[in-house]
């Protein structure tokens, strides 16, 4: 079988690429002479797998043959739609949305890198002196700015998404015939991310009811550092990181942590039905608990910003909450921490804005955690004592005797004589209750059937950004952060597949028809004497 030139970044002289492959605008007006080359190598595919040669591979070597020129064919009949479309499209005028007339018109060729390698596309570009060129057969064809086509973008977005930024090089390397760079990829996810508000905003406004959805709306919000470069940091945190002089070459230092991170604030919102239990079901055996059934969340979706403050990132979970319910017929549920400016954001600030009845749930998990800490003041990390002292109390809690709780601790801590240090963590958590006595009606809570903890978030800021984000020396660009997490929200959320369609519109909106009179170019309407405006024939076999 011949050899050939994979097209990809290998393409460097036009004088190769016309010895290779051709003209890449057919001088012949035949139809089939658009397609001939791929033809030309789908039958020496045919005839290589015919001959006697290839009776020794393996089948490995089979695939990976038939995988490397399968890129090439799949190239060539890319080409030969270009360079079809390109002989199709008629002279004419063409009006900016500037209204100047462009009355210098001249053939350019431009590169487009797809998943299948480099493509040349040739099209009529309408100019003049001082007026911005436009080429209307890049607006048919939705043509991206860079040289990297739409399917290429979209496997790097998914990749990055789900891998680092030097995994998905190599990927792509791998699983394409493309190559992309380091800094490239970055910069694709970041444009692959640019409508992730406006699609959410879209969505809202849709006001379309989910197909399946719970009796209780649930709220939650959190913070996860990221480690970000000094230069991203915020002012405060990027003063104090500036301030303090690195003490290690290979390794920060516990300050010198806290001072390297940028907090991202983690959202989520989703329906659930009601779940009544006792408190005594809560605090069961863990082989007890495998056995009730709990209702699953319906319609999650989670999120995650370090460039938005705190507040819009809590506006935008009452907007989604809302959307999820705009008439306020379901039950509202809010899952905190105890955070003070949490909660003054969540009761005083949106809820009152909304005119929302919302019911604010502290999560039993801090309680819990609290309660442990407290128990290792009366007993060894290691007694069995100190788990019996917890189980009673959260008992007590879940039964709505947080104020008793926190006041038999204290006296307990009194007649043991225990030093100030000693206490601490007794006082520390009885402050805890005492303060958040409001939000600890747990014996309300579970007889209305609402969660009392924050798994659902807390994964979310697992998944998004301690499983993706907290890589061992990796220190953050801004950019590259928030794109990463942008996209991994979609595809956590499961809505990707309608995020893309989406984004693709948008950038036609935005890259092509801003640019024109009305929206639309003339070779709409001139493009019609050989290619329909029509919905496309599906083909008969699916890729």
């Amino acid at each position: 079988m011949s050899q050939y030139l994979l097209v990809g970044d290998q393409l460097k002289k036009s004088a190769v690429v016309q010895e290779k492959f051709g003209p890449m605008q057919p001088s012949i007006s035949n139809e089939d002479m658009f397609f001939s080359q791929a033809r030309e190598l789908f039958e020496e595919i045919v005839d290589w797998l015919g001959s006697d040669s290839v009776c020794g591979l393996q089948h490995g070597e089979l695939e990976s043959k038939l995988l490397e020129n399968g890129y090439e064919l799949l190239r060539r009949l890319l080409q030969g739609y270009f360079d079809r479309r390109s002989d199709d499209e008629i002279e004419g005028e063409c009006l900016g949305n500037d209204e100047a007339k462009r009355t210098h018109k001249k053939r350019f060729t431009r590169k487009l890198t797809t998943i299948f390698g480099t493509i040349i596309a040739n099209r009529i570009g309408y100019g003049g002196r001082k007026i911005t060129s436009l080429n209307p057969l890049d607006a048919e064809l939705n043509l991206p700015v860079e040289k990297y086509s739409h399917g290429l973008r979209e496997r790097v977005a998914v990749e990055v998404a789900r891998s680092g930024f030097g995994e998905t090089v190599e990927i792509i390397q791998k699983t394409t015939a493309a190559k992309v760079g380091k800094r490239q990829v970055e910069q694709l996810a970041d444009k692959s991310a640019c409508d992730f508000d406006q699609f959410y905003a879209h969505q809202q406004a849709q006001s379309v009811e989910l197909k399946e959805t719970g009796e209780i709306v649930v709220i939650s919000v959190d913070g996860k550092g990221v480690v970000m470069g000094t230069e991203d940091l915020r002012a405060p945190t990027q003063k104090r990181a500036l301030a303090n002089s690195k003490k290690l070459n290979k390794r920060l230092t516990k300050g010198e942590k806290r001072n390297s991170k940028r907090m991202a604030t983690v959202a989520s919102v989703y329906t659930i039905n009601p779940f009544v239990r006792t408190p005594q079901q809560i605090v069961s055996t863990e082989e007890e608990h495998k056995k009730i059934k709990r209702p699953k969340p319906i319609g999650k979706r989670v999120w995650a910003s370090l460039v938005k403050e705190p507040s819009l990132v809590i506006k935008e979970a009452f907007d989604e909450a809302l959307h999820r319910d705009p008439n306020q017929h379901k039950r509202f549920c809010a899952l905190v921490d105890g955070n003070k400016t949490q909660l003054s954001r969540f009761e005083k600030k949106f809820a009152r804005e909304h005119h929302l009845k919302l019911t604010i749930v502290l999560d039993i998990i801090h309680v819990i955690e609290y309660l442990w800490k407290a128990a290792f003041a009366f007993y060894s990390d290691t007694s069995q004592q100190a788990e019996v002292w917890v189980s009673k109390r959260l008992l007590l809690i879940l039964e709505g005797k947080s104020s008793t709780v926190a006041g038999g601790m204290r006296g307990s801590a009194t007649k043991r004589q225990l030093s100030a240090s000693q206490r601490q963590p007794v006082d520390k958590c009885a402050r805890y209750l005492l303060n958040n006595a409001a939000y600890l009606k747990y014996h309300d809570y579970l007889k209305a059937g609402l969660p009392i903890a924050t798994g659902v978030i807390e994964g979310a800021c697992r998944h998004l950004i301690k499983d993706r984000m907290d890589i061992t020396g990796a220190r953050w660009s801004l950019m590259g952060a928030e794109a990463v997490l942008r996209l991994r929200s979609l595809y956590v959320s499961g809505d990707w597949q309608e995020y893309w369609p989406f984004h693709l519109k948008q950038e036609h909106k935005r890259n092509h028809l801003s640019l024109y009179k009305d929206g639309l170019p003339l070779m709409k309407r001139l493009i019609q004497a050989r290619c329909s405006i029509t919905a496309p024939p599906t083909l008969p076999i699916p890729l």
